[in-house]
């Protein structure tokens, strides 16, 4: 098709506000799925995503629309996810479109994530059509919205579109905004081959398949291609297009999106980002890649089995392939064994992976404790970086400790105002701004360590605010704080995956209340189990788990007295030397008490 003809756009909006409810209209309207294929969020393949109710990955769908003037349209629509956690899909699909749908819940507003969003977009120097959803809502206000988004955003009046995906009302007026509004893309077919891979999934089969972009040129079977990043050269043994299902074709033209296999066996071969080029016909630029996310929250995942430590291995290699904005490295733990320190956005992401590498490949994993990394200056004058704090060194080394922080936008109405500004206080968060997006809703914006958000924070958002509020964060940097490490040692040997690193302030309070949760969480044992929590060599508190008592003398009717002491010493020989030999069992519970302190 004449690139003329063709639009590459996107949707983006605050967490559910009707994204994948539009995506199903669109699909629905142009016959891209039949009726009887048609179900709720169709691009949404995943169980996770379904379940949820949320998407988790960015998915690729081509539309063929006939429009008023008569011509037929090749759309293709990249759906994004919603969550804050997910803003790196957002932006690698942003990169590969000319325009963007922008949703707004006629109900709820303007919200942090739609800003910020919003402002991705900018960046990307993309058409933006705005579109208020949900109209068809009892409460829904939609002259409030309207207002949002012309003082917020800056829409005029006539640029807004209003749509009820769920009940198909503004449908039409959609699709012609995005053939009227969104450009055309540039590039020849006849250039040399230029084409920015925004996304990947591994095949048993056909290896890594790859999902593009093509800026220039063609691509087709039997060409000869190469990864610019790892300077690898493939032949090319399928291209095709998402219909919303896989299917090939004979060739993928310049402004078009799809897919290519090429039999890659070895997935690092692969990089999210990378630039294809035909070999032997290199273009003379390659594409604007994405910039590399960085991790804000580290954990150790390990196999509760030693045997699936290499599949493990394997899963994180074929995954990261799919997510490509989490990291993972080999640790060992003298309380777990062999695992990887893993780094992820946020907690759903953490979240999401580990039930990813739970359902996709079978195995059975443990999750420590969440931290952030921190900056150290030791003594010799060197900076160092800490994910884990067992490898914090001895405070006697240690001249200053920097914590990371992030600048929080929070939206909510203005009466739930006190009890967010009282939390982010107690968060130990610095107002930076307030203001008003309208006469009941105000956005504020707060300095905020990170450690502070990675327990409970989102959930108290939400219960404070009745779940009104939205959240936007952004990494600002890092400043000086008074730290301290705790650790829990159970029979005085310490617990090295149940480290964790906080606010001198917090610390007797943290601390006192680790170890009730984990006197909770640890079954007792055949000997009595001492958890203790430490601040260096000072004990600052402490619980017993009080042992199982087999009555030994139940078999005695009688006799005399020192039958029933032989057996009760022999008893209390036998625990002596078990709680010398044994190893108390950690259920994952006991680790994710770290994630519920108050």
């Amino acid at each position: 098709m004449d690139s003329k003809y063709i639009r590459n756009f996107s949707i983006i909006a605050h967490i559910d506000h009707g994204k994948s409810t539009l995506a199903d209209r669109l699909l629905e309207y142009t016959g891209t799925v039949t009726a009887r294929e048609m179900q709720s969020q169709v691009l949404d393949d995943m169980d996770l995503e379904r379940e949820r109710g949320i998407t988790i990955k960015a998915h690729a769908v081509r539309l063929l629309y006939k429009a008023e003037d008569g011509r037929q349209y090749e759309l293709n629509l990249i759906d994004t996810p919603g969550h804050v956690d997910f803003s790196s899909e957002v932006s690698r699909s942003l990169a590969a479109c000319e325009g963007a749908l922008i949703i707004v819940d006629a109900a709820q507003g303007v919200e942090a994530q739609t800003l910020a969003n919003y402002y991705l977009a900018l960046e990307q120097d993309l058409s933006l059509i705005p579109v208020i959803n949900k109209i068809d809502l009892p409460n829904a206000e939609i002259p409030r919205v309207r207002h949002q988004l012309q003082e917020t955003l800056g829409f005029g009046s006539d640029e807004i579109i209003l749509t009820s995906a769920k009940e198909g009302i503004g449908t039409q007026a959609v699709l012609e905004a995005i053939v009227k509004y969104v450009p055309p893309p540039q590039g020849g077919i006849d250039e040399p081959l230029r084409a920015l891979i925004f996304d990947s999934f591994f095949d048993a089969y056909q290896g890594a398949v790859v999902f593009v972009r093509l800026f220039e040129g063609r691509i087709r079977p039997g060409m000869k291609i190469r990864f610019i990043s790892s300077d690898k050269a493939y032949e090319v043994t399928q291209v095709g297009v998402f219909t919303p299902k896989m299917r090939p074709v004979d060739e993928l033209c310049a402004g078009e999106v799809g897919y290519v296999s090429a039999a890659i066996k070895h997935v690092r071969d692969v990089r999210i980002g990378d630039t294809l080029m035909e070999e032997g016909r290199p273009a003379t630029r390659s594409c604007r890649g994405y910039q590399r996310v960085k991790p804000m929250v580290f954990c150790g995942l390990y196999p509760t089995q030693t045997t699936q430590y290499d599949a493990l291995r394997a899963a994180l290699d074929k995954l990261s392939l799919n997510d490509a904005s989490f990291t993972y490295e080999p640790e060992t733990s003298l309380a777990l064994g062999f695992g990887f320190r893993c780094g992820f956005l946020g907690l759903l992401h953490l979240e999401i992976i580990q039930e990813r590498l739970e359902r996709e490949f079978g195995l059975s994993l443990l999750t420590t404790s969440p931290t952030v990394v921190y900056h150290i200056t030791t003594q010799e004058g060197k900076l160092i970086q800490v994910d884990n704090p067992a490898q914090l060194p001895s405070p006697d080394q240690i001249i200053k400790m920097e914590e990371p922080v992030v600048q929080a936008t929070i939206v909510v109405p203005q009466e739930y105002l006190g009890g967010i500004m009282r939390l982010l206080q107690e968060k130990r968060g610095a107002q930076k701004s307030l203001e008003y997006l309208d006469s009941a809703t105000v956005m504020i914006t707060y300095r905020l360590p990170l450690a502070e958000m990675i327990t409970d924070f989102y959930d108290r958002l939400k219960s404070v605010s009745r779940g009104y509020a939205s959240f936007d964060y952004d990494l600002m940097g890092f400043t000086p704080g008074d730290l301290v490490k705790l650790d829990i040692l159970l029979n005085g040997q310490p617990v090295d995956a149940l480290s964790c690193i906080v606010h001198k302030e917090k610390a007797y309070h943290q601390g006192r209340k680790l170890v009730e949760r984990l006197k909770a969480a640890i079954p007792r044992q055949l000997y009595m189990v001492v958890i203790q929590c430490a601040i260096g060599s000072r004990i600052i508190a402490r619980e017993t788990i009080r042992p199982l008592r087999k009555d030994v003398i139940a078999k005695c009717y009688g006799g005399d007295i020192t039958r029933k002491r032989k057996l009760l010493e022999k008893q209390k020989a036998g625990k002596k030397r078990m709680k010398q030999l044994g190893n108390v069992e950690i259920p994952q519970e006991a680790f994710m008490t770290m994630l519920k302190l108050d």
